[in-house]
């Protein structure tokens, strides 16, 4: 880059890039910014690339505005659907169910019976459509109690274990610690972590919790 220019627009630079050439590049291109000091605008459906070369995401979708902020704000607090399903690799797992009460707690219900456990402060009523969400990283083994998790593929990475299966109906990954023993077929019973489950509205997509 040899032009002194107020901003510099980047649409889609490294799309065409294999995977370490992407990554190599993708340093590049944040380090040159941090000594450059311009502003750039950088187009991308990578959301890999949004999060570690950003300080500022704009989602978009059909041409509107669905999120503006830091990466992990947006990780942490997605303002809907649609934000909590494109940050994060591998993405939110979603369950779809009805928010129930009782006695001071909350909980989800799923479409096969499921509890699931929700914030008791959440902002929503009894019997409420919600779809529940929580990020696969944000669940532990659990000896007993939790949810019934049975396991169809392991990818481990090394660093982490990948662990696919059904649970309450739908779809799952769960990210273990590369040590834990898990195998195709079995069935596990996992938990969320304190405060990391998102509750989202069904009909409209926002985020309740």
């Amino acid at each position: 880059i040899v032009r002194a220019p107020q901003v510099f627009l980047f649409d889609e630079p490294l799309s065409n890039l294999d995977a370490k050439l992407r990554v190599q590049m993708r340093i590049e291109i944040k380090a040159l910014h941090q000594r450059v000091r311009t502003t750039s605008v950088y187009v991308t459906h990578d959301q890999i690339e949004a999060m570690t070369m950003a300080d500022r995401i704009v989602v978009m979708r059909d041409g509107n505005v669905e999120q503006i902020g830091a990466p992990l704000e947006l990780y942490n607090a997605p303002s809907n659907l649609f934000v909590a399903g494109f940050i994060g690799s591998p993405a939110m797992n979603f369950v779809s169910g009805r928010l129930r009460r009782s006695n001071g707690q909350a909980w989800v219900e799923a479409a096969d019976g499921t509890r699931l456990p929700a914030h008791a402060e959440a902002r929503s009523q009894d019997g409420q459509a919600v779809v529940w969400g929580v990020r696969p990283e944000s669940f532990a083994v659990r000896g007993d109690g939790g949810i019934a998790l049975r396991i169809g593929v392991v990818e481990p990475t090394g660093a982490a274990t990948f662990v696919y299966g059904e649970a309450a109906g739908a779809q799952i990954c769960a990210m273990f610690d590369q040590q834990t023993p898990v195998r195709v077929g079995e069935t596990v019973r996992i938990a969320p972590h304190d405060r990391s489950v998102r509750l989202f509205d069904a009909g409209t997509g926002r985020t309740i919790v």
